[in-house]
Order: C-alpha cells, then sequence, then structure tokens
C-alpha cells in the first residue's frame, strides 16, 4: 500500500566544501553521511546527511550553483533565501547537541522557550550556523 501523505523529503543547502560539511554535521550535530565515498571517488554530484529516516540535507557545493536550471533564477538562490532550517531531537539529543557544539566551539544563541513549530509550541530552542553560514535551529517539543 501507498502512503500518499505529504512530507518533508529533504533541503538542499549551499556549501563551499561538501566533505567538510559533512564533517561537521556528522560530527557536530550528529547527523549520519550518505553518498560521501561516491562524492569523493567522483561517482556523485554532492553528499547528504540524515535527518531520519523519511529526511535529508543534500549538501550541495556552491560551485553548481551556475548549473542550476531547473527554473529560471535558480542559479541565484545559492546562498539565500532560506532563513533557517529546523531539527526537532528529542530532550537528550537536544541537550547532547549542545554540548557537543560547545565543545567544538561553535557559537550558538540563547535558549529560546515556547516557539511555535510543525508539532506546536516547543519547549526549548536555540540556533547556530553551519561552517558556511547557514542557520540551523535544534528543539525540542517534550
Amino acid at each position: 500500500m501507498t502512503d500518499n501523505t505529504t512530507r518533508l523529503d529533504h533541503v538542499v543547502l549551499w556549501v563551499r566544501d561538501p566533505v567538510a560539511a559533512v564533517d561537521f554535521y556528522e560530527k557536530a550535530v550528529g547527523l549520519e553521511p550518505v553518498r560521501l565515498p561516491g562524492f569523493v571517488a567522483g561517482e556523485e554530484p554532492f553528499p547528504s546527511v540524515r535527518v531520519n529516516e523519511e529526511a535529508l540535507l543534500d549538501l550541495m557545493p556552491l560551485s553548481m550553483a551556475e548549473r542550476m536550471k531547473m527554473l529560471p533564477g535558480a542559479a541565484e538562490s545559492a546562498g539565500h533565501p532560506v532563513n533557517h532550517v529546523c531539527l526537532a531531537l528529542s530532550l537528550g539529543d537536544f541537550d547532547t547537541l549542545r554540548a557537543r557544539l560547545e565543545e567544538r566551539a561553535v557559537p550558538v544563541s540563547a535558549i529560546s522557550h515556547g516557539s511555535f513549530g510543525a508539532r506546536g509550541e516547543a519547549k526549548r530552542s536555540f540556533y547556530f550556523r553551519d561552517p558556511d553560514g547557514n542557520v540551523i535551529e535544534a528543539r525540542h517539543y517534550d
């Protein structure tokens, strides 16, 4: 049986160095690399990191921007206009992520409370940037 429920499949982030971006998302954020060996071998156009069993962050080399022809003006999207991507975590994973980021001297925002999202009001959230300046929000609802 096919489930036709709409779901978020992936978000593409522009990055200068996809290998370094994978390293950051794996070691600092705790996400699993996908297709990295194939990218390094020149067999895949970009690597990804797995957010969960249904969603990926694709780490697209900024150098590919000029080849984005799927829509007029697609190449100009490199570096914007996404404001941020939000990762919803369990309470334990939220605290672990913040500790890993601080351990690596990644600047993090103050913790906010009660911000609205897909599951209602989050208990806590904070923001940080990846090495390419993409803004990531981390939150937990439990």
